[in-house]
């Protein structure tokens, strides 16, 4: 396990370029022109898995390059917002469904603060912000900017996905190997990727192509280990 964490540290940071855009157009473009101008407030939701949190990230990444302060901040229940927030130029909010009730009042103090300064305030959530549950204060709040949802990729997109990928690596890499990883580890784009440069390396070391045989070798050898990022996903390796 120890060694597999190792390989997938190694891949890159989530940003705006390196996102499988997909369906998610306008919404990309949205937060690069945030990133790029300021004095916008976001909200997107969908789905565990569609990629909130490269986008979260990615929107962070891109608000530093051009040397603006800017946090992402991975909500908990645990979570209370700090006034640090409030002197920054922008920040990008995961998950808010998960931040208790008082910890909500925060997020709305944070909300109108980055408003009256024109920052950039980008949050995530699992569902549209009138739909979340949270005090009815700060889902007016947050429904008063943009809303987008971020569509999850087919499983089509994911494997184009996965042989753009590929390719712009200079892997030669058979049509049915992403098939086979979509049903045997997380299908969320950043897991698959990652795999996928893992498999790049381990193949390079081993001197072997990767092929659907080295795939379920490698995974084999993995599959067991607690807390891996491997899932059987109901398929038994080796069928």
């Amino acid at each position: 396990m120890r060694q597999l964490i190792l390989e997938l540290a190694q891949t890159p940071a989530a940003t705006l370029d390196n996102f499988v855009v997909g369906s998610n157009a306008e919404l990309v473009h949205s937060l690069r022109s945030a990133a790029a101008s300021g004095a916008t407030a976001i909200f997107v939701w969908g789905e565990p898995g569609s990629g909130r949190t490269h986008l979260m990230q990615g929107v962070v990444s891109a608000l530093r390059e051009r040397s603006a302060a800017a946090q992402y901040v991975a909500c908990t229940p645990e979570l209370r917002l700090d006034r640090d927030l409030h002197g920054l130029d922008g920040v990008a909010i995961d998950d808010v469904e998960r931040l208790a009730p008082d910890a909500q009042i925060g997020l709305f103090n944070v909300y109108n603060d980055f408003k009256e300064r024109s920052a950039v305030f980008v949050v995530s959530g699992s569902a549209p912000p009138l739909e979340l549950g949270l005090r009815p204060d700060v889902e007016t709040r947050l429904a008063w900017g943009l809303v987008y949802q971020v569509h999850a990729l087919s499983d089509e997109e994911k494997i184009r996905a996965l042989q753009d990928h590929a390719a712009a690596r200079g892997i030669r890499l058979p049509d049915e190997v992403p098939a086979y990883l979509l049903g045997r580890v997380r299908r969320d784009m950043g897991t698959l990727l990652a795999v996928l440069d893992a498999l790049d390396r381990s193949s390079l070391a081993a001197k072997r192509a990767i092929t659907v045989p080295f795939a379920r070798d490698w995974l084999q050898a993995r599959e067991q280990e607690p807390g891996s990022a491997i899932e059987n996903s109901g398929v038994r390796i080796g069928d």
